[in-house]
C-alpha cells in the first residue's frame, strides 16, 4: 500500500485533504480576496482639532457593545463637512470592519458587523472596511470566522510589531477562510446566535443584579433603611476604634521564592477573599524571619492604601504581600470584617478623595487610623447587612460562572462547527 492510500484511508468518508487540513467535501478554501467586493480600505484619518462637534465617529478599539451592533451613545464626534469623505467612509449595513492598529496583539483583526449603522457613521484611520460577496459567504459567518485558529493564527504570524501591533490591507487580502454551503453557513448562524442570545441574556441580568446590589448597599450601609428589630442608632467612630492591628507591609520584595506561604499582589484579587497567589509566587518561615515579613492572619481586611484605593478583600488563609495593602486585624467583640469588607468597598470614592492632590494615590496608616466610619453599634445588624450583601454575591457569582460555561462552550462549537469537524445534518 502506498503512502498516498494510506492518508487516504485515514481521512473519514465525506471529507477530504486540502492545503488547509481536512475539511468537509463540499466546503472550499479559498481567501478573503475572493469573496471581497472591492478592495479592503483604510479609514479617515482626523485631526485632533477636529474631534469634539459633528458626526460620529466609529474606533473599534475603544467600542462596540457586542459582536453584532454599534453603541451610538458612547461614539466621538469630528467635523467632517466634505460630502466625498462623508460618503467614501461611511458604515453600511452587512460592512465588516478590521481593527488594523492596537496597543496589544490580541486586539488586531478583531472584527465587528454593522447591522444597525448611524447615519453618516464614518470610521477612523486604525479599522479596514470591506464588503462580502453575500452570494459566496454570509457577512455574519465571517464574522464567526474571525474568531476560530486558522483566521486568528493567520493574523498573529502576519501583523507587524513596533510600538504599536498592525496589519495592512494586503494581509486582510490573504487571510484564508472556509467556505460552506450556504445552507449549512445559516444552520451554523442559527446555532452559534442561539448561543448567543443566551449569554447576552445572562449578561444583561448580572447587570441588573450588580445595579440592584448598588443599590441595597447605598441603602444598607449607610442606615438609610434598616433591618427588622434593629434600632440603635449607628455611630460615627474612627477605624482604630474597631481595629486591633493595623499591619504595613514591607517594601522589599523577597529575591527567592519557594515555601507554603503565599506572597499576593493586586492582581491576585478574585472576588471576596483572598487565598492563594495567581502567579504561585510563595514565600518560606526562613524568609519570614530574615525579611521581618508580617503575616496577614486568617480573616484580615486587605485594603488598597495605594493606586486603586478601597480594592477590598479578606484573608482566607495567612499570606503576606507587597506594600499595596495595608491590613486590618478587626476586634471580632465589636465589629464584622465581613462588614468591613463591604463598608470600604462602598467608601472607595472617599478614600480616594483623602490621597487627591499628591503625584500617587496614597494613604498611609494614621490616615487609615483616622479614618471616619458610620456603622451599626451591634455587630447582629453588621453580620445581617454582611449577609444580605454576599447572598447578593453569590447569586451574581452564579450567574457569571453560568455565562462563562456557555462562553466556554460557544468557543468550542465554533473551533468544531467552523472547520466542519462536526456537521449539522
Amino acid at each position: 500500500m502506498s503512502v498516498g492510500q494510506t492518508v487516504k484511508n485515514t481521512i473519514k468518508q465525506g471529507y477530504k485533504q486540502t492545503e488547509v487540513g481536512i475539511i468537509p467535501e463540499g466546503w472550499e478554501p479559498t481567501t478573503m480576496k475572493k469573496i471581497l467586493i472591492g478592495d479592503p480600505q483604510n479609514g479617515i484619518n482626523v485631526k485632533l482639532e477636529n474631534y469634539g462637534t459633528g458626526i460620529p465617529i466609529f474606533e473599534i478599539d475603544a467600542l462596540y457593545n457586542s459582536e453584532f451592533t454599534i453603541n451610538q451613545s458612547n461614539l466621538r464626534l469630528v467635523a467632517i463637512e466634505d460630502e466625498n469623505e462623508l460618503k467614501r467612509y461611511s458604515l453600511r449595513e452587512n460592512d465588516l470592519v478590521i481593527n488594523r492598529v492596537s496597543k496589544v496583539k490580541e486586539g488586531v483583526g478583531k472584527m465587528v458587523l454593522v447591522v444597525k449603522p448611524i447615519q453618516n457613521l464614518i470610521y477612523e484611520g486604525n479599522i479596514i472596511r470591506i464588503k462580502i460577496n453575500d452570494d459566496l459567504l454570509i457577512p455574519r459567518f465571517l464574522l464567526f470566522l474571525s474568531k476560530t485558529n486558522l483566521y486568528l493564527r493567520y493574523i498573529q504570524s502576519t501583523c507587524k510589531t513596533t510600538s504599536l501591533t498592525s496589519i495592512d490591507q494586503g494581509i486582510i487580502a490573504k487571510i484564508p477562510i472556509l467556505i460552506p454551503p450556504k445552507e449549512e453557513q445559516i444552520l451554523i448562524i442559527q446555532i452559534l446566535e442561539n448561543v448567543n442570545e443566551l449569554i447576552n441574556h445572562l449578561s444583561l441580568l448580572i447587570e441588573k443584579k450588580k445595579n440592584i446590589k448598588q443599590g441595597a448597599m447605598h441603602e444598607l450601609l449607610t442606615g438609610k433603611q434598616r433591618l427588622h428589630n434593629f434600632h440603635e442608632k449607628w455611630k460615627i467612630q474612627e477605624l482604630r476604634s474597631i481595629v486591633r492591628d493595623f499591619i504595613v507591609p514591607m517594601r522589599n520584595k523577597p529575591k527567592t521564592f519557594s515555601g507554603q506561604i503565599p506572597w499576593c499582589r493586586i492582581e491576585d484579587f478574585d472576588g471576596k477573599y483572598l487565598i492563594s497567589s495567581k502567579s504561585g509566587q510563595h514565600v518560606d518561615d526562613k524568609t519570614v524571619r530574615g525579611m521581618n515579613l508580617r503575616v496577614y492572619p486568617t480573616g484580615t481586611l486587605l485594603v488598597s492604601c495605594s493606586a486603586d484605593l478601597g480594592r477590598c478583600a479578606i484573608v482566607g488563609r495567612p499570606l503576606v504581600s507587597n506594600q499595596t495593602f495595608i491590613g486590618l486585624v478587626i476586634d471580632e467583640s465589636v465589629a464584622s470584617n465581613e462588614f468591613l469588607y463591604y463598608y470600604m468597598t462602598f467608601k472607595a470614592d472617599e478614600l480616594n478623595n483623602l490621597s487627591s492632590g499628591t503625584t500617587i494615590s496614597y494613604l498611609s496608616r494614621d490616615q487609615f487610623e483616622s479614618f471616619n466610619t458610620l456603622i451599626p453599634p451591634s455587630k447582629d445588624e453588621q453580620v445581617a447587612i454582611a449577609e444580605i450583601l454576599s447572598d447578593m454575591d453569590s447569586d451574581i457569582n452564579e450567574l457569571e460562572k453560568r455565562r462563562d460555561k456557555y462562553i466556554m462552550i460557544k468557543n468550542g462549537m465554533m473551533q468544531k462547527l467552523l472547520t466542519g469537524e462536526i456537521r449539522l445534518k
